[in-house]
């Protein structure tokens, strides 16, 4: 069982002085813009390489709808394409490539890099997870790896999902969350809020954008929050996999 934190869901991320939905998006936009460089090499770093893990039991999770060949599939804020690559290395004889989209043209330049030193099929594509460049559904798997934090609106970015899923198409939200309670509970609290923050702004001479992450997972909804917008949404059989004891999730659901 995972516990649910006392705190009601937000619209979406406020990075801090954002006045609205749009000045936030807006900031996320340019915050990762600047750290798209170095990008890969410190999620590596700090999560000591577990962030590979975890998208690969993401793809696995979801392998049932990748051995499909007619499958139509879509990662969301895909950054550099890392999970996006997971997903199509489980593909069996795909019809169609994967497709990675994310809204910062400086990760989808490093993404189209990786596939073609890699030699993965993948297309990646400019979009705006809430506002989608895709017709009502289209897609049998949507997944976003660390993504949706950063709406500016997770109702809105859940529905709009929901109408580019197909009808019994399936939704994989992997995300970090903070734990409330455990032997370790403090030890992460310490870690996200200090030595990630010093870490990332050292390495990418960033300060706002890792002082930015810790307070995003701070505020994300609960378990429980954000499964009741995916229910809101039109998603059902809503699970969670715990890892990382307890600060990593992934939820996955269906669309009705």
């Amino acid at each position: 069982m995972i516990a649910a934190q006392n705190q009601p869901p937000l619209s979406g991320t406020r990075p801090e002085g954002a006045r609205d939905e749009r000045e936030a998006a807006a900031r996320v936009q340019d915050m990762f813009a600047r750290i798209a460089p170095r990008y890969d090499f410190l999620n590596h770093l700090l999560s000591f390489s577990l962030d590979r893990v975890w998208r690969r039991r993401t793809a696995k999770t979801f392998g049932h709808i990748l051995r499909r060949p007619d499958a139509r599939i879509l990662d969301l804020c895909c950054g550099t394409g890392d999970l996006t690559f997971s997903l199509e290395r489980l593909r069996t004889s795909p019809r169609a490539p994967v497709i990675g989209s994310d809204f910062v043209e400086g990760m989808l330049v490093r993404a189209r890099e990786k596939a073609k030193n890699g030699r993965y099929a993948a297309v990646f594509a400019a979009a705006d997870a809430l506002h989608l460049p895709f017709p009502d559904t289209s897609f049998d798997l949507i997944t976003t790896a660390f993504g949706f934090r950063n709406l500016a609106n997770y109702e809105d970015g859940l529905r709009e999902f929901a109408r580019v899923l197909k009808p019994g198409g399936e939704l994989g939200i992997l995300e970090f969350s903070e734990p409330t309670s455990g032997p370790l509970a403090g030890f992460f609290r310490f870690y996200f809020r200090q030595i990630l923050p010093s870490i990332g702004k050292t390495i990418s001479g960033d300060a706002e954008a890792y002082a930015y992450l810790p307070g995003s997972i701070t505020k994300f909804p609960s378990p429980s929050g954000l499964t009741a917008l995916m229910g809101k949404a039109g998603f059902a059989d809503v699970r969670i996999a715990s890892w990382n004891f307890g600060t990593v999730l992934l939820h996955s659901a269906r669309r009705t």
